[in-house]
């Protein structure tokens, strides 16, 4: 192993050596085009001549410091540097390098709408590229169109206010997330559950069965089907592509809930049988927060892309071709710009799903060696994404000891590793996305030492 290095000292470092960049950045900001004032000037070399030291600091890889201020008691985050992070909603939302600095470069308000002409619509701005992004977007999920939107939960809110009307009902999974609900009661629908079998995977015989039921007592079909992927309880993989049969065989409008895999692994919409997918930015994409994608087909792409026709009575004033659902523009900014700047190496990561889901499958298999640990998940693991249960492991420990449940976030603290929820020793959830595989062993160390040292049996 290389030389150690005191994480905690670096990122603190970093984050202050680059915080002396952003002074000098605002100095350039505020200077005239003709030059720095003396005083500014005078400033200017302050901060230079104290970047030497900072450069040396960081080089000697160890020291003391002190936790790092934005500004007033906002301090830095450094979890992503200080330790290796599992909890399952941030794994797949960690900014890649070109991300951060997309952010750094792009963070004004507006810095998307420099050079925005006519039709004067976001996603039709060629500098940058924005406009060729999504037609690169919408061929990523095997889609048509695709439009960028503040999160997954505005796509479905999108869909829902253009199809859903009063009274109409919307099926959905028993193990959908609550975003989707409130969609549909936001269109003034009715949800309706189809359940999921023993094993907790929902089937497409539960979904036809569901949609039978409905017809049965309203008379009529579902308005929509909005179905996840992978749920977010126990990330099991649903019957998606039995469910687009269905959904086709119906007559009935299929959303495609990929919060959990359109970025991290391939989609295809057209071939599921969606007519939309919709994914998250900040959960799957390497994306800034709040970000997310709607994509559709062109059978839908007029009804959920709709442009305004109203006109002002007094003014007679149009708006052109602002889109309606997404009040006119949607993301912009920071968000817009980190998807954009993640997108290659997004599209390349998803190649390699099979890695990620070998890397999960090796953890679990070490973490069960554990005697009392179970996977609650479907097992061998198909994501990431994972439902533990320590019950009868390390919540024995926890039972006697005097930081109760708080000893295991203790334990895996010291050994730099954080993300699970802070007390937890029963059933709770982790996600080994886009860990390396020496991280992949070092978590799984990690699991085993804590083991041993509160005696717990290892098989």
């Amino acid at each position: 192993m290389d030389e150690q290095i005191n994480k905690k000292y670096l990122a603190n470092k970093i984050f202050e050596t680059q915080f002396a960049l952003e002074d000098l950045r605002q100095i350039v900001r505020q200077a005239l085009p003709t030059g720095m004032s003396d005083e500014q000037s005078a400033r200017f070399s302050e901060i230079v001549s104290g970047l030497g030291g900072l450069i040396e600091e960081i080089g000697a890889k160890d020291g003391q410091t002190q936790p790092v201020s934005i500004v007033g008691d906002l301090m830095c985050r450094t979890r992503e540097e200080e330790f290796i992070n599992i909890q399952p909603i941030q794994a797949g939302g960690r900014l890649t390098p070109e991300a951060r600095k997309a952010v750094i470069a792009y963070g004004d308000g507006y810095s998307t709408c420099d050079n925005c002409r006519k039709p004067f619509r976001l996603d039709k701005i060629e500098k940058p590229s924005i406009a060729q992004f999504h037609t690169e977007l919408a061929e990523f999920v095997g889609m048509d169109q695709a439009r960028v939107v503040p999160g997954a939960r505005r796509g479905f809110q999108a869909v829902a206010s253009t199809l859903v009307e009063k009274g109409d009902t919307v099926i959905v999974s028993a193990f959908a997330h609550y975003t989707e609900f409130l969609a549909v009661e936001g269109a003034g629908g009715v949800v309706k559950e189809a359940p999921v079998n023993e094993d907790n995977v929902l089937t497409a015989e539960s979904v036809a069965h569901k949609i039978d039921e409905v017809r049965k007592e309203s008379g009529k079909l579902p308005s929509l089907i909005m179905i996840d992927h992978f749920d977010y309880l126990f990330c099991n993989e649903h019957d998606i592509y039995g469910i687009g049969k269905v959904a086709q065989e119906y007559g009935i409008p299929f959303l495609y809930n990929g919060a959990y895999t359109v970025g991290i692994m391939p989609v295809d919409g057209k071939k599921i049988g969606a007519d939309f997918v919709v994914g998250s930015g900040h959960k799957s994409m390497a994306s800034v927060a709040p970000s997310g994608v709607l994509a559709t087909t062109e059978e839908w792409s007029d009804k959920i892309f709709r442009t305004t026709q109203m006109v002002g009575d007094v003014t007679g004033r149009k708006f052109g071709i602002k889109e309606v659902e997404f009040l006119g523009c949607t993301l912009m900014g920071a968000p817009l710009l980190s998807m954009m700047a993640s997108f290659p190496y997004v599209k390349e990561r998803t190649k390699h799903w099979d890695e990620e889901v070998k890397k999960s499958n090796y953890f679990l298999n070490e973490f069960l060696r554990i005697e009392g640990n179970e996977v609650l998940s479907e097992f061998p693991r198909k994501h990431a994404l994972s439902k533990v249960d320590t019950t009868n492991s390390f919540d024995k420990v926890a039972k006697t000891h005097k930081r109760r449940g708080y000893f295991f976030s203790d334990e895996l603290k010291k050994r730099g590793i954080a993300g699970e929820f802070p007390g937890a020793t029963r059933s709770w959830k982790l996600s080994t996305y886009g860990l390396s595989w020496d991280q992949i062993h070092y978590l799984s160390d990690a699991f085993l030492e804590i083991a041993e040292k509160y005696e717990l049996n290892i098989n």
